[in-house]
């Protein structure tokens, strides 16, 4: 028997090459922010000392070959026009005229500091809304008045309204439900892929979220009062909308507004700074808000400030962050002031038609609100300010 078979343990060792660490490995190499305690990126300037959430999950999002993309845009559409064409709006931002970047293999890591339109990416959303964060206020939205809607349910409220004002909300209320619709689908979300930044694309999709929701909010509203009430008619709304002269102006300037050609600019400004303080404002706050309790409505109120509340905080203060710069912008000042003004031109002569063209509805119910006059003279004053924020002229057009 050999020494091998009386010790198993003498037996050679087999000669099994062991692992050299050369640092040439994949992730061998420590950046600066390579450390899992360094949770900024570094390729966006923030808009105060210390970046947010939000713009960690907007601020250039979309690739760009003027930034990072060195083999230029995968994609492209059938005119020719490729990404996120800046010539979707006339509204212009600071080098936007400055020739793109000659960028070519090898140079996607070459950051370009002052590449075209630089000034767009200069937006910040004040609300901070993304995903998540419209998720939540969607939904603490909806239980807050799914909770008022049932107790109202529970405690027999609607009982207590005098039968004028249910003709009323049942043709009226139920009718704004298609503005709601409309613009959201149809201006907002139709417009939501055409802005020059993620930041904008993120706004305005929000923007569009909460019309819709509003108009669902209505219409299940409208599904309960039918519910609750006898003798209300569910489907008034339709021939309101339809045929009452009242609403006839109102639409006639919501669909315009989908009929905004190429110019994603001049939809979202003609919606939100001329149509909804106009017209909208001037419905939802100045006639059936201040009309609901004096008709024994404490219902309704809630309903559509919720939707007041969609506008008066948080798209109006999206849109005054967007277009408010530009009338200073470095570059384009005056062009883009110039364009505005033509924009108010335009839109506020038939927003005030269409605005008067809703007086009767001022006195359909029993317990009148303000006088029609009075109400239209606060959406002026109302409307002026938001002008002045927006560093523009208040409008000639506005004395009719």
């Amino acid at each position: 028997m050999t020494t091998t078979e009386n010790n198993p343990s003498a037996a050679t060792e087999r000669s099994v090459p062991k692992p050299v660490f050369t640092d040439a490995e994949a992730g061998a190499k420590e950046f600066p922010d390579s450390s899992p305690a360094a949770r900024r990126y570094n390729y966006f300037k923030p808009a105060k000392r210390k970046q947010t959430h939000y713009e960690d999950v907007t601020v250039e999002v979309q690739p760009d070959p003027r930034h990072y993309l060195s083999q230029g845009w995968i994609y492209g559409f059938a005119d020719g026009s490729t990404g996120y064409p800046l010539h979707w709006t006339k509204l212009k931002a600071w080098g936007v005229d400055e020739p793109e970047p000659a960028r070519g293999v090898g140079t996607g890591s070459m950051h370009v500091q002052n590449w075209p339109a630089h000034g767009w990416h200069e937006f910040r959303d004040p609300n901070e809304e993304w995903e998540q964060s419209l998720y939540r206020y969607n939904a603490n939205v909806v239980r807050q008045l799914t909770q008022n809607v049932e107790n109202a349910r529970n405690a027999k409220a609607f009982d207590l309204w005098t039968p004028n004002w249910i003709r009323f909300v049942e043709r009226n209320v139920g009718a704004w439900m298609h503005i709601e619709h409309i613009l959201g689908l149809y201006v907002f979300a139709a417009n939501e892929r055409s802005g020059p930044t993620n930041m904008h694309n993120t706004a305005m999709a929000v923007n569009s979220a909460r019309k819709i929701r509003f108009a669902q909010d209505l219409a299940l509203y409208n599904l309960t009062l039918t519910e609750e009430i006898d003798g209300f008619d569910g489907t008034a709304h339709l021939e309101a909308w339809n045929s009452d002269a009242e609403w006839q102006g109102a639409r006639k300037v919501c669909e315009a507004l989908t009929a905004v050609q190429d110019d994603w600019g001049e939809a979202i400004f003609a919606a939100n700074v001329v149509f909804e303080p106009l017209i909208g404002e001037l419905f939802r706050s100045n006639l059936v808000m201040q009309s609901a309790a004096g008709n024994g409505d404490f219902v309704t109120p809630t309903v559509m400030g919720a939707g007041e509340f969609d506008y008066a905080q948080r798209d109006l203060r999206w849109t005054i962050a967007c277009f408010g710069p530009l009338p200073q912008d470095r570059e384009f000042g005056d062009h883009n002031k110039q364009l505005m003004q033509g924009w108010l031109s335009h839109w506020v002569p038939q927003a005030l038609e269409a605005a008067r063209t809703m007086q009767p509805m001022w006195s359909q119910a029993d317990h009148k609100p303000p006088r029609f006059e009075d109400a239209l003279d606060r959406a002026k004053n109302r409307f002026a300010g938001i002008c002045r924020d927006l560093n523009l002229d208040t409008p000639e057009e506005l004395k009719q």
